[in-house]
């Protein structure tokens, strides 16, 4: 390979960070159209890592050595004028070689963990929100599926389309499921609400809706208390907002089956 011979000399210099003013900006410019340079900084770099690893044994890789000596070698003499503007790092300063390269093999490692942790991260996160559909999924069907669910059909009261509802409701789980379809648009400011019906006491409301543009309802999961004993399911029209009781007769109704 062939180095340019004007820029040989600072290689080594450059290699261990220790090149500074016009020379470093020269040389840097002149690496990014040069790949034989590139090239041999490459080399050089790797020689430091290896000298730096092997900073305490007894002597280091002859390669490595002898290509940074020769390296350096290659430097010209100056007079103690010229050394008072450019410095060179003589050999028996290795001891701070060493803890440079070091440093610089510490920081890619430090990222490199890094951008793992985070990937770690993310994957854990995926792992968690993949766990928690699949419970989710895992209890919608156990609630189809129970031998306790209480299934009811809502049937209109007093209607053309025929709307029908279906109710799967597990009180040991506390897991409602609603399907509905064929129902029409609420009037104008107002929205159906799904009530359950207990043995006793006062109707226990579940949440308002409003069908899709093909009439079709869907209601999964709403917040409801564990056991509560069910023995029909009503619909009634109520403002948008919600009622704690019901202000209306109910427009579909059915009981458990």
């Amino acid at each position: 390979m062939s180095v340019h011979r004007q820029f040989a000399e600072d290689l080594a210099l450059y290699s261990m960070g220790a090149l500074e003013g016009d020379e470093h900006e020269e040389l840097e410019k002149h690496l990014n159209e040069c790949a034989d340079c590139r090239h041999e900084l490459e080399q050089l770099r790797g020689d430091v890592a290896l000298l730096a690893l092997s900073a305490s044994s007894p002597a280091p890789p002859e390669r490595a050595r002898g290509r940074l000596m020769n390296a350096v070698a290659r430097e010209p003499r100056i007079s103690l004028e010229q050394a008072s503007i450019r410095r060179i790092p003589s050999w028996s300063h290795m001891g701070w070689l060493a803890a440079a390269a070091a440093l610089v093999i510490a920081v890619i490692l430090w990222r490199a963990d890094a951008r793992l942790n985070k990937r770690m991260a993310s994957l854990q996160k995926k792992f968690f929100e993949q766990q928690s559909e699949l419970q989710r999924v895992q209890e919608l069907a156990a609630t189809l599926t129970a031998t306790d669910t209480l299934r009811a059909t809502l049937v209109a009261a007093n209607a053309v389309a025929q709307p029908q509802g279906r109710a799967f409701y597990a009180p040991s789980r506390a897991i409602l499921i609603f399907l509905a379809n064929n129902m029409p648009a609420p009037p104008a400011h107002r929205a159906y609400e799904l009530w359950l019906m207990p043995a006793t006491g006062s109707p226990i409301p579940v949440g308002v809706f409003k069908p899709d543009a093909h009439g079709n309802v869907t209601i999964v999961n709403p917040r409801l208390s564990e056991g509560v004993g069910i023995k029909a399911f009503a619909i009634t029209v109520e403002p948008e907002t919600g009622s704690q009781l019901p202000t209306s007769a109910p427009i579909m109704q059915g009981t458990g089956e």
